[in-house]
């Protein structure tokens, strides 16, 4: 069985970590709060396929399009309040670890704002997989500002072997089922740190969410069912959190709970 790693104080222990979060928070209302009136977020279909359908005429279909590379990307470079317990759980985890994968890590933009509260050990190798148009802005972004801890890959078999992943935020947008993805990494990783995934308590469904120049499916994915396909890939939940501020009540009165998790191989 995994072992939990250690408890040694924080590198970020003494900063004024409330004053941070507080700060993120109040900049990522405005991606994250909608006018009054407005919504998110439209319909509710059994399957990605049937939400894609639904796109509305003049949209683009889907998140693979270079108009939305460059979406809240500062406001999802700080630290936010929901970050907190990735934060804690990266901090025990990198220490001995020479890499981690960041699946569907956007432009580095945890890379981001993570880094000055992470000890991270000299050349640790921050690597993100995404879509191609968020690799190559990715890519130009983190050239332009000399950051070479980061690293950008548009394919799994490009990625290196990883015994740590972090996925914050991807579930909703991803379009097959999360074992296909993990299965498809140079190895599994020991540890599985995820964030935002997107749950509800009956069957798996699919809203669109609304993006200034697209609509996004987005996968509500039914809880025990995702659990149980943790344990089939042999890891054990060992932490697991709610995030208030992503929780929705969509069409046709879905609830949706949003979670984190740490899980570790047993």
């Amino acid at each position: 069985m995994a072992s939990i790693p250690d408890t040694k104080a924080p590198v970020w222990a003494g900063t004024n970590l409330t004053r941070l979060l507080t700060e993120g928070l109040k900049h990522s209302l405005r991606k994250f709060v909608p006018r009054p009136g407005a919504s998110r977020f439209r319909g509710n279909f059994a399957t990605v396929e049937r939400a894609m359908a639904a796109v509305r005429r003049g949209q683009l279909a889907g998140y693979d399009h270079e108009a939305n590379a460059e979406i809240a990307f500062e406001e999802m470079c700080r630290l936010l309040p929901w970050d907190y317990p990735v934060l804690f759980w990266l901090d025990r985890l990198v220490r001995n670890a020479p890499n981690l994968i960041d699946l569907g890590g956007h432009m580095g933009t945890k890379y981001r704002a993570f880094r000055r509260f992470l000890d991270l050990p000299d050349r640790f190798d921050w690597a993100v997989y995404d879509l191609p148009p968020m690799v190559r802005a990715g890519r130009a972004r983190a050239k332009a500002d000399g950051l070479t801890g980061l690293s950008f890959h548009d394919t799994l078999q490009g990625t290196p072997a990883s015994d740590l992943v972090l996925a914050s935020g991807l579930l909703q947008y991803l379009d097959r089922p999360f074992t296909d993805l993990m299965n498809g990494l140079p190895q599994l990783p020991r540890d599985l740190v995820l964030n935002k995934v997107a749950t509800c308590e009956g069957p798996s469904r699919v809203t669109l969410e609304k993006f200034p120049e697209s609509e996004v499916p987005y996968q509500i994915r039914n809880r025990c069912e995702f659990e149980d396909s943790l344990a089939e890939m042999g890891y054990r939940i060992v932490d697991q959190w709610t995030i208030p501020s992503f929780n929705h009540t969509l069409s046709r009165g879905l609830l949706t709970t949003s979670r984190g998790y740490y899980a570790a191989l047993a």
